[in-house]
């Protein structure tokens, strides 16, 4: 499996004026589920950058506590993909309410984290860079570009870590998810 990382997206593309960014209908969780994915395809690079900036300031402030963090939200996470895909339960779970099995993720890193005292590099170098994400991914209007490199994405002609990520938790944009389908039905 071919992994590319996605391009850098112009940050006034990223963060531009208010006009490209609103409230998404609460009441459509199909839709506000559609926008997020698709923006943190397409915007993927960027909160990597973000992201990579707060954990470093964090890291240089607690080292030990920011590697011990980042350890046990990937060791959580993965253990909590496995049982996923081994329960059906869990994974029906993880399917209808992402948001849930990553809050779960989170609350359980937060309890193993809290045993060895870096509770607050763990809230300002892992969660709040998350919810940074997940917030400008809720508000960011899509656009034309980043619909036509998402459907790339989700036909398979590109592979991306956020891609990769986004699969483990079963989430993908819904017609991606017929496109995709239709697709492997084809082939067979």
């Amino acid at each position: 499996m071919d992994v590319n990382l996605a391009p850098l997206r112009a940050w006034d593309d990223f963060f531009p004026g208010s006009d490209r960014f609103a409230r998404p209908d609460f009441r459509d969780i199909s839709k506000w589920n559609n926008r997020v994915v698709s923006n943190l395809l397409y915007y993927q690079t960027n909160y990597l950058v973000v992201a990579a900036m707060m954990i470093s300031v964090v890291g240089f402030l607690s080292p030990f506590n920011m590697i011990l963090g980042g350890i046990v939200v990937v060791l959580v996470f993965t253990g909590f993909v496995w049982a996923a895909h081994n329960k059906d339960v869990l994974r029906r779970m993880k399917k209808r309410y992402p948001t849930t099995f990553v809050m779960v993720v989170m609350v359980a890193s937060y309890f193993l984290i809290s045993m060895f005292g870096g509770v607050m590099v763990f809230v300002f170098g892992i969660t709040f860079p998350l919810l940074l994400m997940f917030i400008h991914a809720s508000l960011r209007l899509r656009n034309l570009k980043n619909k036509l490199e998402n459907k790339m994405e989700g036909i398979g002609l590109k592979r991306t870590p956020m891609g990769i990520v986004l699969d483990a938790l079963e989430q993908q944009e819904e017609s991606l998810g017929k496109l995709t389908d239709y697709l492997s039905k084809a082939k067979e």
